[in-house]
């Protein structure tokens, strides 16, 4: 059987490029080499971290924070429990993937795929049978794979990468996590909350890279009030597994005396690389960049017609989001329609407790490309929800040029701020100014208040500070 479209990789970029051009009257498949759909972030990244990151937050509120509501529990921790309430948010959603594809018609096949030639999708089964699948487009949606340090070997047991650290059998007492980026975070977070004494080990002198850098040192203190401990500008050198505790030679990054931290576990957070060993791509004649990352152009066309490239295999920020909104757009591209992605205006968030959100520029980046520009800022100390509700740590931060008002960054760190983020990303898709949002009523009492005392902020004229 031909196809319009074959899709090698059913995460969020995959599934998604694969039911937009159904929709839009294409014959379909996608290629799969897990036994479920959802690739990575389904199933052992986004869904089963939010799952934990959901339990432990409730453990430790019921621990430390009923009492001041006037609610007398003393938790008790059932990990397994814990960690099969994980597994079933997994299931539900992986399968709801596979009803999406069978109600648009997608054939779905099973296996490694390799792309023989332009045209040509090569299946290798489980059971190592190969067939040859034939389509007139190729969308490459593979993903991304835990990125390794050389000489640090993760067995999932005791040194581990984010996949092993989702279902770790008990709480390990010391535990180490060499990268203080959105992984490591999130999940020394986690196990923090449930009882392990928790270091973070970062290279860098500051912890989220990339973040708004005003916002990331609040994040830093928040972490380090709720117990994680933190040695950035340091390098981990080596870890010795040989006896019951691991023991990890540090360095200072930028050179100076070695120490050593013991532990028992590891969890290896240094980031993710594109994953697209064993398709065939060098051999084709496929260009990618100095990153491993496959090079397209404005239609995320490769260098080799008929074979396209969406998500993490390619430049841009390593999100679902952002692959699901680039398999649309590929899709419709395929269909003679104008698919667009924008890429100012797509949203970033540290699933922390509180949250962090980000769109658009930070302060750095705007200094740094010399553009002026106005701040305004509002805490949510002063905030009546969040009074409250007891979840005043933070503040939203809004950054809008100066001879234009336009908004050109927006910045949360506080409760729920992955669904504030949400109303400035609509604002900036539309060109909005801080003066729009400071004019657009909002409910009272919210969160959300915050936001447009910030916009009203940026021209110094907050109601509420």
């Amino acid at each position: 059987m031909s196809y319009d479209l074959i899709v090698i990789g059913t995460g969020p970029g995959g599934y998604v490029c694969a039911i937009r051009a159904a929709q839009l009257g294409m014959k379909v498949a996608v290629v799969e080499k897990r036994a479920t759909h959802g690739g990575t972030c389904l199933n052992v990244g986004c869904i089963p971290s939010k799952a934990l990151l959901h339990a432990s937050e409730a453990y430790a509120e019921a621990g430390h924070g009923f009492a001041a509501m006037g609610i007398k529990v003393k938790p008790e921790l059932d990990l397994a429990t814990m960690l099969a309430f994980k597994d079933q948010g997994v299931k539900g959603n992986v399968d709801g993937v596979e009803f999406l594809l069978n109600k648009n018609k997608i054939d779905a096949v099973q296996g490694t795929g390799r792309i023989a030639a332009p045209g040509k999708v090569e299946v290798t089964g489980t059971d190592g049978k190969k067939q040859t699948l034939e389509t007139k487009a190729i969308a490459i949606a593979t993903g991304s794979e835990v990125a390794s340090v050389p000489g640090i070997v993760i067995d999932e047991k005791r040194i581990l990468s984010s996949t092993g650290a989702l279902s770790l059998p008990s709480v390990p007492k010391r535990l180490v996590v060499i990268g203080a980026g959105y992984i490591g975070l999130e999940l020394g977070s986690v196990w923090s909350r449930l009882g392990s004494a928790v270091t973070v080990v970062e290279m860098l002198d500051r912890v989220a890279p990339g973040l708004d850098g005003e916002v990331a040192k609040q994040l830093q203190r928040v972490l380090a009030k709720q117990g994680l401990a933190f040695k950035l500008g340091t390098k981990v050198m080596n870890v010795d597994a040989k006896d019951k505790s691991l023991t990890l030679t540090l360095e200072p990054a930028k050179g100076g005396k070695s120490e050593t931290l013991e532990c028992d576990a590891v969890l290896v957070a240094v980031g993710r690389v594109p994953n697209t060993q064993g398709l065939g791509l060098p051999e084709l004649g496929v260009r990618c960049d100095n990153r491993g990352r496959i090079a397209v152009g404005a239609t995320f066309a490769t260098s080799v017609p008929g074979i396209y490239a969406i998500g993490d295999v390619i430049k841009g920020p390593m999100l679902a989001h952002k692959a699901e909104e680039e398999g649309v757009a590929l899709a419709e591209i395929l269909a003679g329609q104008a698919g667009h992605v924008n890429y100012d205006a797509i949203p970033s968030v540290i699933y922390t407790a509180p949250e962090v959100a980000s769109v658009g520029k930070t302060e750095e980046e705007l200094k740094e490309a010399g553009i002026a520009y106005r701040t305004g800022k509002f805490p949510f100390t002063a905030n009546g929800r969040a009074k409250v509700n007891r979840t005043t740590e933070g503040f939203v931060k809004i950054l809008a040029e100066e001879a234009t008002d336009r908004v050109l960054g927006v910045h949360i760190i506080g409760a729920d701020a992955g669904t504030m983020i949400a109303e400035a990303v609509v604002l900036m898709e539309f060109g909005g100014s801080s003066e729009d949002l400071a004019r657009i009523c909002h409910a009272h009492p919210t969160l959300n208040e915050a936001i447009k005392e910030a916009a009203l902020a940026v021209d110094k004229r907050a109601i509420h500070m």
